[in-house]
């Protein structure tokens, strides 16, 4: 069945690319033509003439269990560390029908943003919830949005040095043997896959330095991606610093991960020399600016970083630090917030778009996703400019980002529709607003008993 998006308002192909002023032709979920006259052939169509079409937007970093302890009061106006420091004992006590409550509330907040595809970087791994990750895989599933699953990990406890309470952290050779078993149940290395594996040792100050050895050595015999946070604050170089005696860079170094195949969280504090090395390895950088702002944790040389070769994408990040999960905020977010260093010309809409888009696809090595260009998976975020703040905005492109939409009218993941005149279609959102709420309320209750 060949699907006609008929005469869209505006399409998002690039920064320096002709949109296909007739629409785009969708065949069995992929994009088959780029038109600008009409059809010859095609057995349904879609009146767009008051949309503009977005390829699906990809979010690179989050951690969806953290939609339970939004503005959690213990939490509120601390830093990185302090604030890791009042949540860890109240994610300690996570169970299973939280991490599939937290994981459909956030995939439902990805996609009514026009979100196709989220990276989820869960680490908190308990003897109530032994394994967390199969359970967001099927629930990702369920709702039908692409998940790159990061099985994440923590092995080094407040007694040994680290942040985490010994509740939520696992032995090196457990987290490797697991680490394997997910990998070869769920990773789908093909083009058009909805369900993909990396791993993700949490963080310098929460593993050790052999895990992150081994890890690398496991992501490379197995072929999938690597995935970390890094040089997020201050008190993470200072950290490094006085326990292994060098900078976060240098530690990723020794230990095997300055490589292409590693994206990065936040990448805040590197100086100008760290920026080229990176950029000479080919990593890659989730910028996560709301996330970042809120923490106060700095300033993403997100300019500094592009010129030297060093790949970005967008990330919501965790919704306790950020406080939601909607990517199409955070492409506005990151324009704004570039602009305090780089001059406006060079920060446009289309460049913040780019990075949600093309670099966050980058980002996780895929060429079938974010871009709208034939042969790509028809993962599409439609949105009408039928409000209020949009009203008087002569470029409709520009006016998504820089009057702050925030809802998708429609969302197409693989040619299937998730979302339908800004309703979920797979999902309940009042009654799942009500059950993630009451399972917050316990989770609290649970922490503080």
């Amino acid at each position: 069945m060949k699907i006609w998006i008929k005469d869209p308002l505006a399409v998002f192909v690039g920064e320096h690319e002709q949109p296909p002023k007739r629409g785009i032709l969708i065949e069995d979920g992929v994009i088959c033509e780029l038109l600008y006259a009409e059809p010859d052939q095609f057995d349904a169509t879609m009146d767009a003439s008051n949309l503009v079409v977005l390829p699906g937007l990809i979010n690179t970093h989050h951690h969806f269990y953290q939609t339970l302890t939004r503005s959690v009061r213990s939490a509120i106006n601390r830093p990185l560390f302090p604030w890791l420091e009042a949540l860890y004992p109240i994610w300690a006590h996570l169970r299973e029908e939280d991490i599939r409550l937290s994981t459909e509330l956030a995939a439902a907040e990805l996609l009514l943003s026009g979100c196709t595809t989220a990276v989820d970087h869960h680490y908190i791994v308990s003897q109530e919830v032994p394994d967390p990750f199969s359970i967001q895989v099927e629930t990702a599933h369920s709702t039908g949005i692409r998940a790159i699953i990061c099985r994440g990990s923590m092995s080094l406890s407040q007694k040994d040095g680290g942040l985490p309470p010994d509740s939520v952290v696992q032995l090196d050779d457990d987290v490797l043997q697991e680490s394997e078993a997910f990998i070869r149940k769920w990773h789908d290395p093909k083009p058009g896959a909805m369900t993909q594996v990396a791993l993700a040792p949490c963080s310098p100050f929460s593993v050790s330095k052999q895990l992150m050895l081994d890890t690398a050595n496991l992501a490379r015999r197995e072929q999938v991606l690597l995935h970390t946070h890094l040089a997020e604050t201050e008190d993470e170089n200072t950290f490094c610093l006085t326990r292994y005696g060098q900078r976060p860079l240098d530690y990723l170094e020794e230990v095997d991960w300055l490589r292409a195949t590693t994206w990065l969280a936040h990448g805040i504090h590197f100086d100008q020399a760290e920026i080229e090395r990176l950029g000479r390895a080919g990593l890659g950088v989730s910028h996560c600016p709301t996330s970042n702002m809120i923490l106060g944790s700095g300033l993403c040389p997100v300019s500094d970083l592009e010129k030297a070769g060093v790949r970005i994408g967008l990330g919501v990040d965790g919704s306790a630090s950020a406080d939601s999960s909607n990517m199409m905020q955070e492409v506005r977010q990151a324009l704004l917030l570039q602009r305090l260093h780089a001059p406006p010309e060079a920060i446009t809409p289309e460049r913040a778009l780019t990075w949600a888009t093309k670099g966050g696809a980058a980002l996780i090595h895929r060429d079938d996703i974010g871009a709208i260009a034939i042969g790509r998976q028809a993962d599409l975020a439609f949105f009408s400019l039928d409000e209020l703040r949009f009203s008087g905005a002569e470029d409709p492109l520009s006016a998504l980002v820089l009057s702050g939409a925030y809802r998708a009218k429609h969302v197409m993941v693989a040619g299937d529709w998730l979302v339908t005149d800004y309703q979920l279609t797979r999902l309940d959102e009042h009654a799942l607003r009500n059950a993630h709420n009451e399972a917050a309320k316990r989770l609290l209750s649970r922490a503080f008993c």
